[in-house]
């Protein structure tokens, strides 16, 4: 019998499409508890933009089918790396 297996895998869109064909109940000799935290919390960001800055970036996030907060945290993220590599 073929068993099939947890991906191993850091993909959401990927880990996603596996559990809406798999049943947990099924696979749960593969999981394991883990008494820390999976996750980092994120700290959250207020900023305020001119009002044609903020249609500028809703604009180009439905352009590129995000939403205003993942454009602009890819845009930090971008920033932050380029800063990085500069300094070194």
């Amino acid at each position: 019998m073929n068993r099939t297996k947890i991906p191993q895998t850091d993909s959401i869109e990927e880990l996603a499409r596996f559990w809406d064909t798999h049943d947990l109940t099924d696979l749960a000799d593969e999981l394991e508890e883990v008494n820390e935290s999976v996750f980092e919390p994120q700290t959250e960001v207020t900023i305020r933009l001119e009002p044609q800055d903020a249609s500028a970036v809703t604009e180009l996030a439905k352009s590129r089918g995000v939403s205003q907060a993942n454009l602009i945290q890819e845009w930090v993220v971008e920033r932050i790396q380029a800063s990085a590599s500069s300094m070194i």
